[in-house]
């Protein structure tokens, strides 16, 4: 039987009929607002390429997440800009490390709110790699030392959740072994699992002042035409301990995303990167596409391919139109 007895039409004629046969549908908790924290006070300096989107000091910050709470955004994940930055990348574990303050005074003034931190170095080196440089390369196993210690000081400060980001072979297993070894055994780990070499960092480089003063990161992200190799990055931190996954950037990597969501039944968030947010404003405020659909068609399509969990700098606007 086809058509004319079937006509699939019948379930799209009105908003309504829409919304009850709609089959993936965004939350404000799905969402978690990526948040940039810099020393001192009184200070929120728009993000140049990021519109809307802030570097701000504490007293800032706590404002912004009240916000989010009341909005029911799911959390915020939090990266730190020092004034210090050093081949040791020091303040990345340093008790009062820009973050680790910021957690602290989140969880005292903003009770409840879900605290992710971004584990990783590059932010906090002189030369913007993600771990220690040796002779032109990043050595692998003396930056698992940091990493482990970056975890262990965030989770003291109070954080929900640590998000390593920086791949290194190995570092799920290593902060797994530092958080339990001092007592955290609860805090879950966010795996950056499968964190591609991507143009579409451009804006947050910027935004996190982590741009590398020589080379590249290709030889520890993810080669982009590479998918089963992902699917082994993914296992392996399953199997080292990671609570989640995380697949970045998003939209490039849909397929990504749907392949293990089919393979694995652990959360899968995927990260609507800085260059994706970018562009889909650059296109609206030249009035080549209506900015509100484009951001819920871009969201819904990442929901859509199977992560329950999206990071993106639209959460606000987003959450509103939920």
């Amino acid at each position: 039987m086809g058509f004319p007895e079937i006509r699939l039409r019948r379930l799209r004629r009105t908003e309504a009929m829409r919304r009850l046969v709609c089959e993936t549908r965004l939350e404000p908790s799905n969402f978690i607002l990526p948040l940039f924290v810099i020393e001192g006070s009184g200070v929120k300096k728009e993000i140049s390429s990021m519109p809307g989107n802030y570097q701000m000091t504490i007293d800032h910050l706590a404002r912004e997440c009240e916000e989010v709470r009341a909005l029911g955004i799911g959390g915020i994940i939090l990266f730190g800009i020092p004034n210090h930055k050093d081949e040791s990348a020091s303040q990345a574990y340093a008790d009062d490390g820009i973050v680790q303050q910021a957690v602290r005074a989140i969880k005292e003034s903003v009770p409840g709110l879900l605290v992710v931190t971004d584990v990783c170095n590059c932010e906090y080196t002189s030369h913007g790699h993600c771990g220690k440089v040796v002779g032109n390369d990043v050595d692998n196993d003396i930056t698992l030392e940091w990493l482990a210690a970056s975890a262990v000081s965030h989770a003291k400060a109070g954080a929900d959740i640590v998000a390593p980001s920086d791949m290194m072979d190995g570092r799920v297993a290593a902060i797994r072994a530092a958080l339990d070894k001092n007592g955290f055994i609860n805090t879950p780990i966010l795996s950056y699992a499968a964190k591609y070499a991507s143009c579409f960092y451009g804006p947050f480089r910027e935004a996190a002042e982590s741009a590398p003063q020589f080379g590249d990161r290709r030889s520890y992200q993810m080669d982009p035409p590479n998918a089963r190799e992902a699917l082994r990055e993914i296992e392996l931190d399953i199997q080292e301990g990671a609570d989640m996954i995380m697949v970045k950037p998003a939209l490039p990597y849909l397929d990504i995303i749907a392949r293990a969501r089919q393979r694995w039944d652990l959360p899968i968030a995927a990260y609507q990167v800085s260059g994706e947010f970018s562009m889909i404003m650059a296109a609206s405020r030249n009035g080549w596409l209506d900015l509100d659909r484009a951001m819920m068609e871009s969201l819904t399509s990442i929901k859509r391919a199977g992560a329950s969990i999206i990071l993106t700098y639209f959460a606000k606007p987003a959450a509103r139109l939920c």
